[in-house]
């Protein structure tokens, strides 16, 4: 299993409880832990195409998001993390932070704070700032944002990717998270320029 525990460059370590949380017991690679990862994604995504009108900026429709995304995988998906992390504020803040966070994005959407790209930008910021989850909150992010951006705002989503896999040690990945840092200490302009905005 410690083939699994080989993480990229800005990615959360999980524990070894938190590894317990591993559906699949027969994982033993980085990449086999991947690609179960994606395909629950792909579902994830399918459900969400069904969403017509969700209400999104809430902390049930973010928690079922992080469940659809990764449930299938580990146990405690679309459950708020209780562990420090490398990233991330106090567990303990978690859920009061995420309340903020949702009552400024409707606040930014109601009175038109932001352009939508710059909108979106900064609030996958914050939810990845605030590290949800055990894992997997970068992709869940970038997910909540682009629902945003195409359910609340009617704009077409990021192209997060630019036609690399963020999840692979890259030049698109290592701009990426250039842009996180930066804007951990309120410089947002390497990630707005990250994304198209």
């Amino acid at each position: 299993m410690s083939g699994v525990m080989d993480y990229p460059d800005g990615a959360t370590p999980l524990d070894l409880d938190e590894m317990e949380g591993l559906r699949f017991k027969h994982v033993s690679t980085r990449g086999e832990l991947d690609q179960l990862e994606q395909a629950n994604i792909t579902q994830g995504l399918q459900w969400l195409d069904k969403q017509k009108s969700p209400d999104v900026l809430n902390e049930e429709f973010v928690c079922d998001l992080h469940k659809r995304l990764f449930g299938d995988v580990w146990k405690w998906a679309g459950s708020f993390r209780r562990t420090e992390k490398n990233i991330g504020i106090d567990p303990v803040q978690i859920a009061i932070q995420l309340r903020q966070l949702l009552d400024d994005a409707r606040f930014w959407v109601e009175n038109d704070i932001y352009p939508s790209k710059e909108l979106a930008a900064r609030f996958h910021h914050r939810l990845v700032y605030i590290h949800l989850f055990p894992n997997g909150n970068g992709r869940h992010a970038r997910v909540m944002a682009d629902v945003v951006l195409t359910k609340l705002l009617d704009e077409q989503p990021i192209d997060w990717a630019g036609g690399y896999r963020l999840e692979d040690m890259n030049e698109r990945r290592n701009e990426y998270i250039a842009g996180l840092r930066a804007a951990d200490g309120h410089d947002f302009a390497t990630l707005l320029e990250f994304v198209g905005a």
